[in-house]
């Protein structure tokens, strides 16, 4: 345990769609656990198992409420910090996916609702990476079809409103042009 105030910060997210929170420098930070958000929830996950944090307090961060709690139970020396895996998750598709989420149980309305949102993804060429349907409102590590990009999203994001077509904006970092995203997707020619 060091009891001297050391940064903690972000990692990359992983295809678990979890945050490993770093303590320590750069180069040498160690992980101290792994934020993640559930059905509005924000859990974390530690050398002593899972734990659930509830909602922030309105107007805060839920991974802002993760990040201080693993840092202060560090601080406490109730946590122990592990070395960053040498080798994180690759967003390759290495097979199908289940069709639900290990979290999710399989409910005839959860079971539809998969189907559903595994026909969106593949109508607008989105392949999920590791995990089955998560829910709507759900982190869901994606691989976009059109450039490769791989990252979160969530399925409420790409459903469509009232029966119009999600945005042609399909993610941050670039994808091939909106204009081009409506001319490959019949929905938008609907």
């Amino acid at each position: 345990m060091n009891n001297s105030p050391l940064p903690v910060r972000l990692g990359e997210v992983d295809t678990q769609c979890r945050y490993p929170v770093i303590i320590g420098a750069d180069g040498d930070g160690q992980v101290i656990g792994k934020a993640f958000r559930w059905h509005r929830n924000w859990l974390v996950t530690t050398t002593a198992g899972e734990h659930n944090l509830g909602r922030p307090p309105k107007g805060n961060k839920g991974i802002d409420m993760a990040t201080s709690y693993l840092a202060e139970e560090y601080a406490a020396g109730r946590l122990s910090a592990v070395p960053p895996p040498t080798a994180e998750a690759t967003a390759e598709l290495c097979g199908p996916v289940p069709l639900l989420h290990p979290r999710m149980p399989a409910t005839p309305r959860n079971i539809s609702q998969a189907h559903t949102a595994f026909a969106g993804l593949t109508e607008h060429y989105w392949k999920p990476v590791a995990t089955g349907f998560p829910g709507s409102d759900n982190a869901w590590f994606l691989l976009c079809e059109l450039c490769g990009w791989s990252g979160v999203r969530y399925w409420s994001h790409h459903r469509g409103r009232n029966g119009n077509p999600p945005s042609a904006h399909r993610h941050n970092g670039g994808c091939i042009g909106k204009e081009k995203v409506r001319a490959l997707i019949a929905a938008y020619q609907r």
